[in-house]
């Protein structure tokens, strides 16, 4: 067997662990699989035969590749055109496979994608390398042109913007979170009875003018009424998943990992009162969002 096809065979053997490595690294599969393409034309042009483990070559090579894509795409300010075309509330213009994208983002978690997105390429490669698919900084160093020890303050403080500041002691986390699961099951799912059993009696929705393209913002309010809004606006809501706002636990829209709406909830004895659904870019830029362990 020659050289070429010999790696040919290995970069099929390991393109699951290298596609999940590219998806962290720039929260897109179709971008992911554009940086796998770019890595087997720089891998079939290089020499393998000094390589003893080409698992962690293949994604030293991706990381690279990867690494580059970010550098790029900060330096022109842009996003990639899935995402400028994607709507946030009804995911109506997926490219690609869309169900193949919100399931890959369901299983890495949605809030994760966003943080990772704040972040630096630098600080994004530390992180993702040794925390997610436990890569030495040694080897993560060279790629960064750092220091080992550089290399590990990156992805220190990445891992603190992921774990984001404690949430105040008395809030319960736990019971938060059934709390806006079982809001975003039952709206997914548009079932009515267990939604109104989510929200007191005078619950109130309140969405700010970049929500719905309106002159002011729009409130709604009481049970019922709020409960036909949600469901209306989350029947097809895609990208969405629980995170920490502000340290509480809200849900995050975030097509491809760039946060587009944030629903924030006020809970009070198990009881949703208000939510606030955001989409101002300034508001949302304002918002502490962490991942939820």
């Amino acid at each position: 067997m020659d050289e070429q096809h010999w790696l040919a065979e290995r970069f099929a053997e390991h393109r699951s662990h290298l596609r999940a490595v590219a998806f962290r690294m720039l929260g897109s599969l179709s971008e992911a699989d554009d940086a796998l393409q770019e890595a087997w034309l720089r891998a079939s042009r290089a020499d393998v035969s000094q390589v003893h483990n080409i698992a962690g070559w293949l994604t030293t090579v991706v990381a690279r590749v990867c690494l580059n894509v970010l550098r790029s795409r900060g330096n022109r300010h842009e996003e990639p055109l899935d995402v400028q075309t994607a709507d946030p509330l009804l995911g109506s213009a997926l490219a690609g496979n869309p169900e193949q994208e919100v399931e890959t983002a369901d299983s890495v978690g949605v809030a994760l994608l966003v943080v990772l997105d704040t972040l630096s390429p630098a600080e994004r490669l530390a992180f993702v390398l040794h925390d997610l698919f436990a890569v030495p900084f040694e080897e993560i160093a060279p790629m960064l042109e750092r220091s080992p020890e550089a290399t590990r303050q990156l992805a220190s403080r990445a891992r603190r913007r992921v774990k984001g500041a404690a949430p105040a002691p008395y809030v319960d986390l736990t019971r938060q979170r059934e709390i806006v699961e079982a809001f975003l099951s039952a709206t997914r799912g548009q079932d009515f009875r267990a939604l109104i059993m989510l929200l007191h009696p005078e619950a109130t929705l309140r969405a700010d003018k970049a929500v719905m393209l309106t002159a002011e913002p729009v409130t709604v309010a009481g049970a019922e009424f709020v409960a036909k809004g949600a469901m209306a606006a989350m029947r097809r809501a895609q990208f969405t998943g629980p995170a920490l706002l502000d340290g509480a636990v809200g849900l995050v829209m975030a097509p491809y990992g760039r946060l587009r709406v944030a629903l924030t909830f006020t809970i009070v004895d198990d009881l949703i009162t208000v939510i606030d659904v955001i989409a101002e870019p300034d508001h949302l830029g304002r918002l502490s969002l962490a991942v939820l362990d």
